[in-house]
């Protein structure tokens, strides 16, 4: 075994702001690019399938190798990761905002998108083990809630910022990632964090399988939306996807170096949180690709006001980390993850009772709410499942927490994408059959608007009753995802135990 002695000594607050800055980059371009994707459309001629893989593309890389990532800063160490994923993430964002012009544009978005989200899942397992390691247990709550509501504060930029570069250009949406990787860089040579990590194997047998069972899985479910649930090739993807990774679990039940230690889902604390977190992740980063469509669409917002739309959900969610942290440090993370998920589920049902009004004012207080709710269950979760593990593995913990988010995530934007797409198809069928178009010609006609939503470059000329056939739809959206939320409350009511974690993460011997 080859460590170094934790951090200790060392300006902890210069190592949590140089963790941020890091992260940060993954959580802008969370929603950056769901602000810019009208404008990216039509400006690179991208059909409605090509931007939404330009948004999907990004969190499928992530979900499928952050388990690599996790195992990488925990075998080879967690700033040398760190500051590797920075670098690839930053290069990466360079080369999509010089996307070219013509048929070649949606292979090289996707692409790049795809070594982002490879970037990213190099560097976020190993800067959050650092910030999890520099700090005790008992204060791990209000250091990884700064983490993530600084983070998601740095995130709610995104938007805002997106907003007004895109009006410059949408390529500056990708550049602005390289001033922020710059300071990350500078505050990682000058903080020196300092963790314990160990030499092993890697498992790229069990990388190769998870690679493709997540892959398989969340294409399927993407494609959905074109091929029709009636076509064999959707529930092949989806079958073959899901016996993948049931090969997977099995052979890293028997690999000696396994890229997920299977045994940590043994300890019910751990799977029960990352449950909840599965289930909660398909929501929580759909909800900004469909809120900035929706504002853009049914509202007829800018990019810019669209980013200001987007705002009053980081807004609850920011004040919210807060407080969830505190909840956790003090007694424990059933309270804060039981309390969110309801927060969040009674949020997401009102505010969909307001988008059909196309009225932005009478639904901020019900954003904010759904913010607040996601925010005071997120962390304490997180923080809850990576506690579990011992610091030698904490990378790891990491790694297997973000794969499930992440994929659930895609999955999420796959299968309300779905929804969103076939309720707006019905509807424009109803209101042009309503408006003397005949059958045929309808459903012709409402594919085509389905396919192309946000695609004209200018929603001035968007008719009045797509705007509204547009709000419903996204209200049904909004519909699921409260059930989804109310389910995340049932499942965190029913497993999760009360009460302060012990403290158990004394360094551990390594496994024989």
């Amino acid at each position: 075994m080859t460590s170094t002695a934790p951090t200790a000594g060392r300006p902890r607050n210069l190592i949590l702001a140089a963790m941020i800055f890091a992260v940060a980059m993954t959580f802008i371009d969370q929603t950056i690019v769901s602000i810019a994707a009208p404008e990216i459309q039509h400006e690179l001629g991208l059909t409605s399938t090509g931007v939404q893989w330009a948004v999907n593309a990004y969190l499928l890389a992530l979900a499928a190798l952050f388990a690599y990532g996790g195992r990488l800063a925990d075998t080879i160490g967690h700033r040398r990761m760190v500051t590797f994923g920075v670098i690839v993430f930053a290069a990466a964002s360079a080369m999509c905002g010089l996307t070219p012009k013509g048929g070649v544009a949606e292979a090289w978005i996707v692409t790049f998108r795809v070594i982002q989200g490879a970037g990213g899942a190099i560097m976020f397992p190993a800067a959050l083990a650092i910030v999890v390691q520099t700090f005790a247990l008992r204060e791990r709550g209000r250091a990884l809630a700064l983490f993530f509501g600084i983070a998601g504060g740095l995130t709610a930029v995104g938007p805002i910022l997106g907003g007004y570069l895109t009006q410059w250009t949408w390529r500056a949406i990708f550049w602005v990632n390289i001033p922020v990787a710059i300071i990350a860089l500078v505050l990682i040579v000058v903080s020196k964090p300092v963790t314990d990590h160990r030499p092993a194997r890697m498992d790229y047998r069990g990388l190769s399988l998870i690679v493709a069972g997540v892959a398989l899985s969340v294409f399927g479910f993407q494609q959905s939306a074109i091929w029709g649930w009636s076509d064999p090739a959707t529930g092949a993807c989806i079958a073959a996807g899901a016996a993948i990774l049931v090969v997977f679990y099995f052979v890293e039940l028997r690999t000696s170096s396994p890229l997920i230690a299977m045994g940590i889902f043994r300890v019910r604390a751990f799977l029960d949180q990352n449950v909840v977190l599965g289930i909660a992740m398909l929501a929580f980063v759909p909800v900004f690709f469909f809120a900035s469509e929706y504002a853009q669409i049914a509202l007829g917002k800018s990019p810019s006001e669209a980013g200001l739309y987007i705002l009053y959900f980081f807004i609850g969610f920011v004040i919210a980390a807060q407080i969830g942290g505190r909840m956790l440090d003090r007694g424990g993370a059933k309270r804060p993850v039981v309390l969110g998920c309801a927060l969040a589920a009674v949020g997401f049902w009102l505010w969909a009772g307001k988008v059909t009004d196309l009225s932005f004012s009478s639904q901020q207080t019900y954003i904010i709410l759904t913010g607040a709710g996601m925010g005071l269950m997120l962390g304490p979760a997180n923080t809850d499942a990576i506690n579990r593990a011992s610091r030698l593995s904490y990378g790891e913990a990491t790694g297997i927490t973000q794969t499930v988010r992440n994929y659930a995530s895609s999955l999420g934007l796959a299968v309300l994408g779905t929804i969103l797409v076939s309720q707006m198809r019905a509807r424009i069928v109803t209101s042009l059959i309503a408006g003397g178009v005949s059958s045929a010609g309808a459903h012709a006609e409402a594919s085509r608007i389905a396919q192309s939503r946000g695609g004209s470059g200018s929603t001035a000329s968007i008719p009045h009753f797509v705007r509204l056939d547009f709000a419903y739809a996204t209200r049904s959206v909004l519909y699921v995802m409260a059930a989804i939320m109310a389910a995340a409350a049932i499942v965190a009511v029913a497993r999760l135990h009360a009460g302060l974690q012990q403290d158990e993460s004394a360094p551990a011997a390594d496994p024989a």
